[in-house]
């Protein structure tokens, strides 16, 4: 027993009747609960008892043991002065400071189901999983559980990107440009490559989009590759680094991406030639992006985009592989990029500019196939059927927002499997 499921049964009133009697043998009838306070003072504001034909008006706090008003400092606290009530789970002791201001004390513990209680037990102890596994039911889980899902994750990213956009003066492009290479990052070098982006004018790459080679040539010498060029090619990357460095007198500032862990398509060399591919062919990209009415319209600004003729035969500098082909945006690579960048940039854009198509962005994950992760697989083994990437998406972030810390009683899929008959 603790005070988050203390005030979770007394949040939802899940009681198993309400004739309440204080611990001195009066009749206390609850008029209003009160609303949760998650700061300092007491867990109930603005609630109302009635006692004797008298109603009080103030707060109320909840703990679960009559004993835990010292051990948690209240005594004396000017933001208890306010108190009409003191519910605890039990009453282990007399508290002299409330009894002087005849504040009531009511041991809940005879009001409260047992099997609830035991619940919460169960989805606190130690599972493979998800706490609720052995509970979990899908007919429990709530109508329009994914898209009430996925628009928290949309407005959480929507705090990074309001920031990334003042940092970056109100410019989007901007902040379209960083977060496009940290996702062509992956987890290896995402942060990694942030910092490159950051650390460059996005006003350099609009004047130097038109030539794919000063693209490659920026992005590869900012990460070291070129300072002991190996080829041909490489010297001339190197020569025009140079002339870069000098004409946007660009930072001395060195990155350094990984290689280890990732598969050769995944490499840093493969991914900055892809990025640059893409801003070399996708002239306004930000505005096609945004403007995109379809799935498909998205596809088709990534379908043509590769890696440069150098890396026909390569994965790194100098090697010649023995595997040949053009390099081109896996479809799985580009679904990673729609889901965690584009989709979400058009959702704060239009939340900004736009706020009445805010809902069609629903419509883009609706289009897409479902992801594949071991996450899902879990998903899937407890019975959940995944159509489209809305779908996977929300399951997804619901296990990172309140299945892994176990906020099981703030979850709303937590909330219908702990209700109980009355």
């Amino acid at each position: 027993m603790n005070e988050e499921i203390l005030q979770y049964i007394w949040n939802y009133k899940k009681f198993r009747n309400f004739d309440f009697i204080s611990t001195d043998g009066r009749v206390i009838e609850v008029l209003e609960f009160g609303e949760r306070n998650n700061n300092s003072g007491p867990d109930f504001l603005f609630a109302k008892i009635k006692i004797d034909n008298i109603i009080f008006a103030g707060n109320i706090e909840i703990h679960t043991k009559a004993s835990d008003w010292f051990f948690h400092n209240h005594s004396g606290n000017p933001e208890f002065g306010n108190l009409i009530l003191h519910a605890v789970y039990i009453n282990d002791c007399e508290i002299p400071e409330l009894e002087k201001q005849n504040i009531p004390t009511l041991e809940l513990k005879n009001y409260i189901d047992e099997e609830l209680i035991q619940k919460h037990q169960n989805l606190k102890a130690e599972h493979s999983f998800i706490a609720c596994e052995e509970l979990f039911d899908v007919s429990k889980i709530p109508l329009f559980f994914e898209e009430t899902v996925l628009l928290k994750k949309l407005e959480f990213k929507s705090q990074a990107f309001q920031e990334s956009l003042t940092n970056n003066q109100n410019n989007y492009e901007a902040v379209l440009f960083q977060n496009l290479v940290y996702s062509f990052g992956l987890k290896v070098n995402a942060d990694i490559f942030l910092q490159m982006a950051q650390s460059l004018d996005f006003a350099v790459i609009q004047k130097i989009k038109q030539n794919d080679i000063h693209l490659e040539a920026l992005f590869f010498g900012i990460c070291g590759f070129l300072d002991a060029p190996q080829d041909e090619v490489m010297k001339i990357w190197k020569r025009e680094f140079e002339f870069l460095k000098v004409k946007f007198n660009l930072p001395g500032v060195r990155i350094h991406p990984k290689f280890s862990k990732l598969r050769p398509p995944n490499f840093p060399t493969i991914r900055l030639s892809q990025l640059a591919n893409l801003y070399h062919s996708q002239p306004n990209l930000f505005s096609k992006l945004i403007d995109a009415k379809s799935i498909d319209d998205l596809y088709r600004i990534f379908r043509d985009v590769k890696a440069s003729e150098y890396w026909d035969n390569r994965f790194n500098f100098g090697k010649i592989s023995s595997i040949e082909g053009k390099k081109y945006l896996s479809q799985d690579f580009v679904d990673l990029i729609i889901i965690n960048t584009i989709l979400p940039l058009k959702y704060f854009y239009h939340k900004n500019h736009n706020p009445e198509i805010v809902d069609d962005i629903f419509d883009f994950y609706k289009q897409m196939k479902p992801e594949k992760n071991s996450v899902l697989d879990e998903w899937k083994e407890l019975g959940m059927k995944f159509e489209n990437a809305l779908q996977t998406q929300a399951f997804l972030y619901q296990y990172k927002l309140f299945c892994t810390p176990k906020k099981c009683l703030n979850c709303s899929i937590g909330f219908q499997l702990l209700k109980t008959e009355n």
